[in-house]
């Protein structure tokens, strides 16, 4: 009967990966059932197939979920419509509510006859065992066993906690379970008295403002965070999944952060292979609506190198919700599973972003100093001049106070606070990140992030003749125009290597530098498109193009 109880609670059960030789092995489970204890290996290659009992119960009960997610996010006109039309008076609720009683009995009949249906198939009575055990003892032995299943993510034990590195729990300067800290924007109206008064009136737009961030704006801005969404990507999901722990040797496990989210992560050890750069750990921030399954993981591993990805808060195996602060909870306890579970040092780990994922990567860049680089592909500086695109002219009060209280992408504010390397890597046809059209390339914003951090780095040398070439060259919509701006200003690359050269051993390797101080304006321009190229690479693609292996470089440094 506890078994039977088992399989009525238990997760689904989505796959049976194929094993590897090296880790066939005689179940130590007890109570596996041992006719399954070794399934041939044709049996693992596939889908786990339910029998016709549980597959048709799931299939009732997943028609029920989307009907509520539909329900959930049409609510509020579903109440508007039903009070304009007389229908929320007692003697209307009462009867409905006797309708959705007997609709709730009805489902929970049916999660029964599912368990039924678990507990007559053998390949799922030896999951929940294994399931069990792992959550008594969770052991080498029956997590290596429990890694032979993908199931709900929801039941998978808990492989990190973000205060288990000791150093956490003798340090005042981490994080608290509030959070970890962010750089707050400045006031929208500085130097006006916050008196008692002006928070009263501050308080309508400030109640709009939460109200659009947590409602429309969330799904905007992270729409991989959407349960339909996510419902339609679950094949594709399972496929990369498999594709990562059957081809790859991926490993997947859940870490705790400090807000208690739990984030779905998969890792790929390259280490005891000859490529020198399996040495190395790549952690890869995904887009909007990008998962480490499908997402920019896959350029890293074809280029060789030990792969770490993550799904944001809210997206796939991954619970809460894609606000600024919960992203960079999730990105503390991915950098702090990388150093004391994976055995990384922070010289050896290259953060990777995509899009949107540029920002948990300069967090990390800002909070981790010692981390070895920064790969920004298709990024930008800030989220308000993106937001203010897609909203109405009108909005843009609201939108810009949303944005700054609630959803607050400051990247180049936070990648100015990293004194390591850094490689921009820009979409020549980028339609997302662009504020007019994808073939305005001024209108990128990879360029303001460029610019702002040459001009943090290299004040001197940005000044009104640099920033103005570099501009020019920014223009450029080809590798042909790119050549022929640098050679007009006649660029001297062994002669600014040797200035940069000299400065840094005088002066430290500490930024922002004062290079450029008494230069002449044509040493600046020289200097100034120097530094623009090793620091920004062009990649004539759209926003969604997969970054191919030649284009994923190590940013250039002294």
């Amino acid at each position: 009967m506890a078994k039977l109880l088992s399989c009525v609670l238990g997760p689904r059960l989505y796959k049976i990966y194929r094993e590897r030789d090296s880790e066939r092995a005689p179940s130590s489970v007890p109570g596996t059932p041992t006719s399954v204890t070794n399934p041939p290996s044709s049996s693992w290659d596939t889908y786990y197939q339910p029998r016709a009992l549980e597959k048709h119960a799931d299939s009732i009960l997943a028609l029920a979920s989307v009907f509520w997610s539909i329900s959930y996010y049409s609510s509020p006109f579903a109440f508007f419509y039903l009070y304009r039309k007389g229908y929320l008076s007692l003697s209307k609720v009462v009867p409905f509510s006797h309708y959705a009683g007997t609709l709730l009995l009805l489902l929970a009949g049916v999660a029964c006859l599912r368990g039924i249906g678990r507990w007559t198939n053998p390949q799922y009575r030896q999951f929940i065992t294994i399931l069990e055990a792992t959550h008594r003892n969770r052991s080498a032995e029956n997590k290596r066993q429990l890694a032979n299943y993908n199931f709900d993510f929801r039941s998978w034990p808990v492989d990190f906690h973000w205060e288990e590195p000791s150093s956490r729990k003798e340090s005042r300067g981490g994080p608290s379970r509030w959070g970890v800290a962010l750089l707050r924007p400045e006031p929208l109206h500085r130097g006006t008295a916050d008196t008692f008064l002006n928070r009263v009136k501050k308080l309508p737009c400030q109640i709009t403002s939460y109200l659009v961030a947590h409602t429309l704006g969330r799904r905007m801005l992270y729409p991989g965070s959407v349960y339909l969404l996510q419902k339609a990507l679950m094949p594709v999901l399972l496929q990369g999944q498999a594709r990562l722990v059957e081809e790859c040797n991926g490993r997947r496990a859940k870490l705790q952060a400090c807000d208690g989210n739990e984030i779905d992560t998969m890792f790929v050890d390259r280490r005891g292979r000859a490529e020198p750069q399996g040495q190395k750990l790549v952690i890869c921030c995904e887009g909007n609506a990008g998962f480490y399954e499908v997402g920019c993981v896959s350029t890293p591993l074809e280029a060789g190198y030990s792969v770490l990805g993550w799904n944001h808060p809210g997206f796939a195996g991954s619970t809460g919700v894609p606000f600024p602060q919960n992203e960079a909870n999730a990105m503390d306890v991915v950098v702090q599973f990388a150093i004391h579970r994976l055995g990384f040092q922070p010289q050896d780990i290259i953060i990777y972003a995509w899009s949107i994922g540029g920002f948990t990567a300069t967090w990390a860049a800002m909070s981790y100093p010692d981390i070895s680089a920064v790969i920004l592909d298709a990024s930008f500086d800030d989220l308000v001049p993106l937001a203010l695109k897609v909203m109405p002219d009108s909005w843009r009060g609201l939108v810009t106070r949303t944005v700054r209280q609630h959803l607050n992408l400051n990247n180049a504010e936070q990648l100015c606070r990293y004194q390591g390397p850094v490689l921009l890597i820009r979409r020549t046809k980028d339609e997302i990140i662009t504020t007019t059209v994808p073939e305005d390339i001024m209108s990128n914003r990879g360029n303001d992030l460029l610019l702002k951090l040459l001009q943090h780095r290299y004040p001197r040398v940005m000044a009104e003749e640099g920033l103005q070439v570099v501009r020019q060259w920014l223009e450029a919509s080809s590798q042909l125009e790119e050549a022929s701006i640098y050679s007009r200003w006649e660029v001297e690359e062994d002669w600014c290597l040797s200035v940069l050269h000299s400065y840094q051993a005088e002066h430290g390797p500490e930024f922002p530098w004062s290079v450029g101080e008494d230069m002449s304006p044509e040493g600046r321009r020289q200097l100034a498109l120097f530094l623009a190229q090793k620091h920004l690479h062009n990649f004539e693609a759209t926003h969604c193009t997969p970054l191919p292996t030649q284009n994923f470089q190590m940013p250039w440094h002294l």
